[in-house]
């Protein structure tokens, strides 16, 4: 297995892995199936902090962070998203793309990753407390989805010590 930076021409095999999970599980919350070309638009902007995981040039899953909340006080939190095609749960594939994206996340002087995590997701919810994370909240029925109310969980890992003051801050704390 390979874990690398994803690059656009992965964009039909990302899809493909979110597409399913959106249709066919209560993983997600949303129903709106993702194309082609927003993975792609994704990919370019969150450059290195878009991993894939691959094995004999096929795609097994990605995990990827973005903004948990607006505004310079979130600077250094950022909430994260992983899935794995059916065929790789349970194989290491997950814990090797945290494991690299938590370097990449701390190089990018995040301190937490977040996790947001469907309560009809038990197995989510025991691979982050195997990793790390520690259950911080839990959001009755914010979710909807097949006619059914779903609680979110919210995870979070505190990366290590970074800079008290948030890096676009710094010039207007002096």
């Amino acid at each position: 297995m390979n874990i690398r930076q994803a690059r656009t021409q992965d964009a039909p095999a990302i899809r493909a892995i979110a597409n399913a999970i959106i249709r066919d599980t209560l993983i997600t919350f949303t129903n709106d199936e993702r194309s082609v070309e927003s993975v792609a638009a994704e990919i370019e902007t969150k450059g290195p902090a878009f991993l894939i995981a691959e094995r004999s040039g096929a795609v097994e899953g990605f995990a990827t962070y973005g903004a948990f909340r607006s505004g310079p006080g979130y600077a250094q939190c950022r909430e994260h998203s992983i899935q794995l095609a059916p065929e790789a749960r349970g194989q290491h594939v997950g814990r090797s793309l945290m494991e690299a994206l938590e370097a990449i996340a701390r190089e990018d002087n995040v301190h937490v990753l977040v996790a947001g995590i469907s309560s009809a997701n038990p197995a989510a919810i025991a691979f982050h407390k195997a990793i790390g994370f520690k259950q911080v909240g839990r959001m009755p029925e914010v979710g909807f989805k097949w006619g059914q109310r779903l609680d979110l969980v919210l995870m979070q890992k505190i990366l290590g010590p970074q800079s008290s003051v948030a890096p676009d801050s710094r010039d207007k704390a002096r």
